[in-house]
């Protein structure tokens, strides 16, 4: 049984991201302790099935009869996020009573935020009644609510997890979509959606090979970059835009990638995920290189950490723009690419209880700091 003391606080993260490839979890503390802001005590994966993913997916775009589908998702993903929660606690060996929350992001399916709206399905009050904890939720309406974008929320995070005092630090989420956190020294944080992740390449292969994802960047590796075709997708309006900014399915999508390729219909389709591979680091390159010039280390979480292809590719665009900074992944901070967020919710969690701020306005653009979240109590 893991080492707990009573005066510990148990939370639970659950993260499922634009990716729609399934929900992470993790059961960790925060309670102070020297040089240690984040203990893991437990962690789980489970893939979503097919036609789950399939409905979330159609639901990213406006449909018929969305309200009903979505209500019907949303049971859906409560009971998938119920499974992940009796995974951990079964794998921690503690019963529920030991969780202080659990925290629950959702799945985003719209996300406005210059109409003034995010939208991530879930049914928290269906959670709390399943699993007997308590359960917070709606992260990101209260940002939205004080003008900000709402997003990224994980920026704070990564300053209390990743931040040092000896370095300037990047951290990279490569998720469907990308983003970073810049880490000053003087913990002026720095966050904002860098444009597309995986989210195209994905796209592209299922599309043409009938497969969720480009496995370690093999089909790209395989291809050559299109210079053309890579700076007519560089050229989006969103991608000069200064921040805050937050971007997601709603932009970058296949209809989005498709009107691009109008010019390219005869170009190898390997060669097409070989400049999807390179869009994604040349965005991420330029968004370090413009705000995070000095540099001297990115770390990589997501999925994108386990494509050592994309991963060159990065290292490569940084290289060309005059950087030294290393390429590696978050492991090598001592947490795993896959837990950052699923931990980085249950922090969030973790601030609500406490009644601490959440957000961090120079990042969204919100009015100032604010607690996010919304309370189910399990009883």
């Amino acid at each position: 049984m893991p080492n707990t003391t009573p005066s510990q606080h148990l939370y639970i993260g659950l993260m499922s991201g634009t990716s729609l490839d399934g929900v992470d979890g993790a059961i960790a503390t925060f309670d102070p302790a020297p040089g240690v802001p984040v203990r893991t005590l437990a962690t789980a994966y489970l893939p979503f099935p097919p036609d789950l993913r399939a409905e979330l997916l159609a639901l990213q775009s406006p449909g018929e009869n969305e309200i009903h589908r979505e209500s019907l998702v949303a049971n859906a993903l409560a009971g998938f996020y119920a499974d992940c929660v009796t995974k951990l606690l079964d794998t921690a060996a503690l019963p529920s009573s030991a969780i202080t929350a659990v925290a629950v992001h959702g799945q985003t399916i719209r996300h406005r935020p210059e109409l003034g709206y995010t939208r991530q399905t879930g049914n928290p009050a269906l959670l709390a009644e399943s699993t007997g904890i308590d359960v917070i939720a709606d992260f990101r309406s209260r940002d939205i609510a004080a003008g900000g974008q709402g997003a990224p929320l994980v920026p704070a995070f990564h300053q209390a997890a990743f931040g040092s005092d000896e370095e300037i630090r990047v951290v990279a989420n490569i998720g469907g979509i990308g983003n970073i956190s810049i880490l000053r020294r003087d913990a002026n944080v720095i966050g904002f959606d860098t444009g597309p992740g995986n989210v195209l390449m994905d796209a592209w292969i299922a599309r043409h090979q009938d497969k969720a994802y480009d496995s370690d960047g093999a089909w790209a590796r395989s291809g050559k970059i299109l210079p053309e075709l890579l700076n007519s997708l560089c050229a989006e309006p969103y991608l000069a835009m200064p921040p805050p900014k937050s971007t997601g399915r709603d932009l970058f999508n296949a209809e989005w990638l498709m009107s691009r390729l109008t010019r390219f219909n005869s170009a190898n389709t390997a060669d097409v995920q070989a400049t999807l591979a390179a869009f994604t680091a040349t965005t991420l390159a330029d968004a370090i290189h413009h705000h995070a010039p000095r540099a001297t280390a990115v770390y990589v979480c997501g999925g994108g950490a386990y494509n050592s292809h994309l991963m060159q590719q990065i290292a490569d665009a940084l290289r060309t723009k005059g950087s030294m900074a290393s390429v590696e992944s978050t492991s090598r901070l001592g947490v795993s690419p896959n837990h950052v967020e699923a931990l980085a919710f249950a922090w969030l969690a973790h601030r609500f209880t406490n009644r601490l701020p959440g957000n961090l306005a120079a990042v969204t653009g919100a009015k100032g700091p604010r607690i996010l979240g919304a309370l189910y109590p399990a009883a």
